[in-house]
C-alpha cells in the first residue's frame, strides 16, 4: 500500500481514465483499448497454466514497517517472534450474524484479523457489542470489521446505514459526485456503528438479471462499460474512504462474465485474453489510483489458472501483484462457497492454497464460525511445519493484515 497514494475524487476520475482507456461506441457496449501500461505488457496465449512463482516481495509500505516507528502496531521483527498460530489467526476472518457478534468472541480471543458480519437488520448497539468483543483481542490487536454494503438487494445493515441503490441503477440515475456523497455518508454511519471495512464495490462488467445462480452481478454492476464501472466503482470506493472506510474492490479479475454464480457452484470467466482488454481494466484504474484491498474471486480465467482465482499463484502473485504492482491487502472471496467446496476442498485446505497463492486474508461462512477459525488455523500451522508454507509468506500476509489495520482508510 502506497501510503502516499489516495482515491481520487470523482472530478479527477476523468483524467484518470482518460489515460488509461480510450473509450469508442459500440452497439452493446464501450469497446476499451488499453493505453500505456502501467506494467510491462502481459502475454496470455505461450505461457501454460499456473506457473511456479516465487513469492512476491514486500511491498515498499510494508517495507517501511518493518524500519523504525513510534507506531503501537508490531513491526516484522516483532511479528516474527510471535508463535506460528498467533500468527496464522490474524489472516483468518470469522463470520458472525450481526445480531450475535458475541458468539465469535472465542475466535477474537485467539487473534482473528477480522470479523464477517452477516444479517439483514443490525441491532442498534452494534457499535457497544463490537467494542466489547474487540477488547478481548490478543495482544489488543483489534480485527477488521466488515460487511457487504454494495447496494440494492447487497445491503446488511441498511437499517443503521440507510438505503443504497443497486450500482446499476447508481450508474443510471446519478452523476459519479452523487455517487461519491452517497458513500461518504453510508460510510460514516458504518463507522459509528463500528464498522471499518466494506466489501464493495463491485467492479465486475455486467448487465441483466441476477444475482442468482447464473448470474452473479447482474444489478450489482455499476454496466457493462469499463469506462462506467470504473467512474462509479471508483467514486463509491473514495466516498467510502473519505467517510472512514475501507472499500475493497471485487472480484478480481473480473467476473461479468462468469458462466454461474460462484456462490452455487464451479463457474468460468471469459479467457483471459479477452479479460484483459474489458473486464481487467477496471482493476488497472483502481491499482494505479491506490485502492487499499482487492478481492479475488473464486472463478477459474481461462488461460490464466486451472481453477479458483482465489486460490491461484498465477492470479494473485503473477497477474495483481507482479503484473499490476498492487501493494494492498488482498481478500479472497468465501472459501466455504461451493465454487470451492464442491472442487472437495475445505476451508482449511483452501485456505493452505490460498495463502500459498499470495493472499492475505481469508473468507468464510459456516455454520460453525470458531470451529472452522481453529481448523484454518491448525492447517496453516501444520503447512509451515511440514514445509509446504513458507514463514517468509505467512509473515508477509500478516504484515499486510496488519499494515492495513493502522493505516486505515485514507479519505
Amino acid at each position: 500500500m502506497a501510503a502516499t497514494q489516495r482515491l481520487p475524487k470523482p472530478s479527477a476520475l476523468v483524467t484518470l481514465l482518460g489515460a488509461a482507456c480510450l473509450v469508442t461506441a459500440s452497439a452493446n457496449l464501450a469497446s476499451v483499448a488499453p493505453g500505456p501500461p502501467p506494467h510491462p505488457p502481459r502475454t496470455v496465449s505461450a505461457a501454460p497454466p499456473e506457473p511456479v512463482l516465487a513469492a512476491a516481495p514486500l511491498p515498499s509500505a510494508v517495507t517501511a514497517a518493518t524500519t523504525s516507528s513510534p507506531s503501537p502496531f508490531p513491526s516484522l521483527a516483532v511479528i516474527s517472534s510471535w508463535s506460528v498460530a498467533r500468527r496464522a489467526a490474524q489472516l483468518v476472518v470469522v463470520s458472525a450474524q450481526e445480531t450475535d457478534v458475541a458468539a465469535v468472541a472465542p475466535s477474537v480471543a485467539e487473534g482473528a484479523g477480522g470479523i464477517l458480519l452477516y444479517g439483514t437488520s443490525a441491532p442498534g448497539n452494534l457499535d457497544q457489542q463490537l467494542q466489547a468483543l474487540e477488547a478481548s483481542a490478543e495482544g489488543g490487536l483489534a480485527p477488521l470489521v466488515m460487511t457487504d454494503e454494495e447496494g440494492g438487494g447487497i445491503q446488511r445493515m441498511s437499517n443503521l446505514v440507510g438505503t443504497i441503490p443497486w450500482p446499476a441503477t447508481m450508474s443510471a440515475t446519478m452523476t459519479p459526485a452523487a455517487v461519491y456523497q452517497l458513500a461518504e455518508t453510508a460510510a460514516e454511519q458504518m463507522v459509528a456503528n463500528g464498522v471499518t471495512m466494506d466489501l464493495a464495490p463491485v467492479l465486475d462488467l455486467a448487465t441483466g438479471p441476477g444475482p442468482d445462480a447464473t448470474h452473479i452481478d447482474g444489478p450489482r454492476s455499476f454496466g457493462l462499460a469499463p469506462a462506467t464501472a470504473t467512474a462509479y466503482g471508483l467514486a463509491f470506493a473514495s466516498g467510502l474512504e473519505a467517510g472512514g472506510v475501507m472499500p475493497v474492490v471485487k472480484h478480481f479479475p473480473g467476473e461479468g462474465s462468469a458462466t454461474a454464480n460462484t456462490d452455487d457452484g464451479p463457474a468460468s470467466t471469459s479467457p483471459l485474453s479477452i479479460l484483459d482488454g474489458a473486464d481487467l481494466l477496471p482493476f488497472e484504474v483502481a491499482v494505479q489510483t491506490g485502492i487499499p484491498a482487492i478481492m479475488v474471486g473464486d472463478a477459474s480465467i481461462p488461460g490464466l489458472t486451472e481453477g479458483p482465482a482465489s486460490l491461484s499463484p498465477a492470479a494473485i502473485t503473477g497477474l495483481l501483484r507482479q503484473q499490476l504492482g498492487f501493494e494492498g491487502l488482498v481478500l479472497t472471496d468465501s472459501l466455504s462457497a461451493p465454487a470451492v467446496s464442491e472442487l472437495g476442498l475445505s476451508v482449511a485446505q483452501a485456505s493452505v492454497q490460498a495463502v500459498e497463492a499470495g493472499a492475505d486474508m481469508l473468507l468464510s461462512d459456516t455454520a460453525t464460525p470458531n470451529l472452522t477459525f481453529q481448523q484454518t488455523v491448525n492447517a496453516l500451522v501444520a503447512a509451515v511445519s511440514d514445509g509446504q508454507l513458507s514463514t517468509q509468506m505467512l509473515d508477509t500476509a500478516v504484515l499486510q493484515v496488519v499494515t492495513a489495520k493502522e493505516e486505515g482508510p485514507r479519505g
